[in-house]
């Protein structure tokens, strides 16, 4: 069994979002390894843009290294994984990103996938690490629901959103996998998978899927740079 925890740090300042990212990680706990959330103060209220992204990565880092002494791993939980490879230099535990991570699974599960993003400014932002990544043949599409992080908060105008964006992923643009675009949105997986008929990917779930794994095999770098 795995003694330390793994650390999942929400980089917006939201503890509701925290205590939804929470609660969309209770079907992994009792596998061996404790899972602890951590909420970013410095943060702000939501990570809209890639300039809010790119201003949380040195509080995030230094957040991160005050806990790296009892962590066994690390899940950056804001998709676009701001300061990911940062982290990653500095540590020999696993760190993974939930943006990463949900690609990685979608690819396991479909042939093209596509993401629910909150607000078109975020849809550069993901497209440069899908390049980064080298998959963007394999991404059907990306459309926004045009909801701030606060409004995932409203459950009948989210869902309502999220139905009608998912449906143009699938009919219009061919995804056969989807992947929700932020954090925020874990609550209504299960909704939306009902609804569409396509597997629904929560990132933060995808991303703690695989620390679990990686902690309780004790794949770990051997050393920093």
């Amino acid at each position: 069994m795995q003694d330390r925890p793994l650390i999942v740090i929400n980089p917006n300042s939201s503890t509701q979002v925290t205590q939804g990212i929470s609660a969309a990680l209770d079907p992994l706990r009792g596998l061996g390894v404790p899972i602890r959330c951590e909420t970013l103060a410095e943060g702000p209220p939501g990570i809209e843009s890639q300039a809010q992204a790119d201003l949380v990565i040195a509080p995030l880092l230094d957040l991160a290294m005050s806990l790296s002494g009892e962590a066994g791993g690390f899940v950056i939980a804001c998709f676009g994984d701001p300061g990911l490879h940062a982290l990653r230099d500095r540590l020999a535990q696993p760190v993974l990103g939930i943006q990463e991570c949900a690609v990685m699974t979608a690819l396991t599960m479909g042939q093209r996938f596509g993401v629910i993003s909150i607000l078109r400014p975020s849809i550069p932002r993901h497209m440069r690490a899908f390049g980064a990544m080298g998959v963007t043949a394999r991404c059907a599409g990306d459309r926004a629901l045009n909801l701030g992080v606060g409004q995932l908060a409203e459950p009948a105008l989210t869902l309502a959103r999220m139905i009608e964006v998912g449906t143009e992923l699938r009919d219009s643009d061919g995804a056969d996998v989807l992947i929700l675009g932020c954090a925020g949105m874990a609550g209504y997986r299960a909704d939306l998978e009902q609804r569409l008929g396509l597997p629904v990917i929560d990132p933060c779930q995808a991303a703690v899927s695989m620390a679990v794994g990686r902690m309780a095999l004790y794949w770990t770098r051997k050393e920093t740079e």
